[in-house]
């Protein structure tokens, strides 16, 4: 790991010490999720384990294209991870299974999830902000990759109301502006 990541590992340990790093392709329960995910979505979420990261308990589980990751990309990654640890604390494992399997439906209307997401994601958008500089966050590739999460099979058309999910991310870039400039000021 590079010099970055290695911070933001040990920043992540001092806030919860039984962080660990797994790859998934050493996970019995990644491959297996793997294969259920594929058939719940009809073969649209077939990248589970070669380009997902996923929080369980205090674990991330990475795939393979973690060590082709740059330092940046992967402090970003943990920065949007970590909100998932702080919910897990927050909401205990069961409550975070819960929140993000029912509440609506599994798949097509998942607001659970949905919520949960939101938060994590709005993260990525200030970490890549912070570290890429802000046009890389208003970047429109990324805006659309981050929308796309939400409509498409990923996480299951979680939250398929494309117009919400505009003014959402509107918001969070204007946040992210004003947020930049007094950093600036």
């Amino acid at each position: 790991m590079a010099g970055r990541t290695e911070a933001m590992v040990a920043e992540i340990c001092g806030e919860f010490p039984r962080f660990g790093i797994v790859y998934k392709r050493n996970s019995l329960f990644s491959r297996v999720l793997d294969v259920a995910l594929r058939a719940v979505t009809l073969g649209g979420q077939c990248h589970y384990m070669t380009k997902f990261h996923t929080v369980i308990g205090s674990t991330l589980y990475v795939p393979d294209c973690w060590d082709e990751m740059s330092d940046v990309d992967r402090v970003i990654t943990l920065r949007h991870e970590r909100v998932h640890l702080r919910q897990s604390r927050r909401y205990t494992a069961v409550g975070m299974a819960f929140l993000y399997l029912v509440p609506l439906l599994p798949l097509g209307l998942a607001y659970g999830r949905a919520r949960l997401e939101w938060e994590a994601y709005a993260e990525t958008v200030r970490a890549t902000a912070e570290l890429r500089g802000l046009a890389c966050a208003e970047d429109p590739a990324l805006r659309r990759h981050i929308i796309a999460q939400f409509l498409g099979p990923t996480y299951g058309w979680m939250w398929p109301f494309r117009a919400q999910l505009e003014r959402w991310y509107d918001e969070l870039l204007a946040e992210v502006r004003r947020e930049a400039e007094a950093a600036e000021a």
